[in-house]
């Protein structure tokens, strides 16, 4: 991996700069705000995010056999550049948003699917767990650290827009960069990633549907609309309690750095399900905690270090176990169906949970999140236990 060094820091700078994206979502919120909408109509915008992004994935394996994965990540760039200038330059709530909503659910879309596949291009299967770790904090650290740019630029003369604006930039340079790096990821690639199965179609929905996989692909969806809830609307929370958001979201960021860092090897050992159930459990007592102890400072950090524990370990070990309870002639279709079930919790539930907050309030928003969490743990929770049982009657 050594001889890769020079093109991975490159590949993963690239990465870092255009991951900064997903982070902005969280800052939608007080930018539309600034211009007289609300939280509902941040969830309708991230509505057409949703499909736009559903469209791209579907289609992937026609898009990359035209134009090939690398090219499209360096369109994916420019979609979610212009999608960002939009945000940045909008002034009252009307069609550019959504016009937004639909270039960043497709830019980002692509970019996240295929920055992993073409990793795993360049890289051998020892060091694939290394570098698909690598690429999971470079990640995390770009799309935890942009509110942060943001809070800082939103109390600054710049305002939260320019946060949008300098993020755009970001992403062409990001561009730039990928573009640089076709020739050598097209020379070095050591492993060819099968594009037959790039695309669903019904008989593969019905083997993964009638699988074992079914449960962490409704699993991962449960828990991505429990994160949009916590994290999409914070900046509404912190700002109903007298919090900082900033401070949220770095002790988020620090946490699962370190601890996908500690555990990059680990997949819940024995009994996968057990750990997730007892990671999702603390992940209830994360929002139970933002729920009950609204004035602590403290509390509220403490509160957004267990999310990332519960949440940002228990992900990697459930997207594990889809691919290991999956038939294995329809791996990719299985990967590909986790990915959905994650954008539609992530992009979609916001919709739901705009509605919650203007009608309601973010407390029920709150209650919605903590018993989406329990249930989610208790399906790991059934799981093990099934397991547990197979595993007796085999022995």
């Amino acid at each position: 991996m050594s001889d890769l060094r020079p093109l991975l820091t490159l590949y993963f700078l690239a990465t870092f700069l255009q991951a900064g994206t997903y982070g902005l979502t969280f800052l939608l919120p007080p930018l539309f705000e600034s211009f007289g909408a609300n939280e509902k109509d941040v969830g309708t915008v991230l509505a057409s995010t949703t499909a736009s992004t559903l469209i791209v994935v579907l289609s992937l394996g026609h898009i990359t056999e035209r134009l090939g994965r690398v090219n499209t990540i360096v369109l994916a760039s420019v979609l979610i550049a212009a999608s960002l200038a939009l945000f940045g330059q909008a002034t009252q709530y009307g069609p550019m948003l959504f016009v937004a909503g639909l270039l960043l659910g497709a830019g980002w879309g692509l970019f996240y699917v295929l920055t992993p596949v073409v990793l795993a291009e360049i890289t051998s299967k020892d060091d694939r767990v290394r570098a698909f770790t690598l690429l999971s904090v470079f990640i995390m650290a770009g799309f935890g650290l942009s509110p942060v740019l943001g809070a800082y630029l939103s109390k600054s003369q710049f305002g939260i827009a320019s946060t949008f604006t300098l993020t755009a930039g970001l992403c062409l340079i990001s561009g730039v960069i990928f573009m640089k790096l076709r020739k050598p990821i097209a020379s070095l690639s050591i492993s060819s990633v099968d594009n037959d199965h790039s695309g669903l179609d019904w008989t593969g929905i019905k083997v993964v549907i009638q699988s074992r996989a079914l449960r962490p692909i409704v699993m991962v969806g449960i828990g991505a609309s429990v994160f949009a809830a916590v994290t999409n609307f914070q900046t509404v929370y912190a700002s109903e309690h007298g919090l900082d958001y900033a401070q949220y979201f770095l002790a988020y960021t620090i946490t699962v750095i370190i601890c996908r860092v500690l555990f990059a090897e680990f997949v819940g050992g024995h009994a996968p399900y057990g750990v997730i159930a007892i990671l999702l459990a603390v992940m209830v007592i994360s929002v139970v905690c933002f729920l009950f102890f609204t004035d602590s400072q403290i509390l509220y950090i403490l509160g957004a270090v267990l999310f990332g524990i519960g949440y940002g370990v228990s992900y990697p070990i459930v997207k594990a176990m889809a691919a290991n309870d999956a038939n294995p002639a329809y791996m990719s279709q299985t990967l590909q169906l986790f990915g959905l079930s994650y954008f539609i919790g992530v992009f979609g539930f916001p919709f739901v949970a705009g509605w919650i907050i203007t009608t309601t309030g973010i407390a029920t928003l709150l209650t919605v999140a903590a018993v989406l969490s329990v249930i989610e743990s208790v399906l790991a929770a059934r799981r093990y236990q099934q397991d547990s049982q197979d595993s007796r009657l085999t022995h």
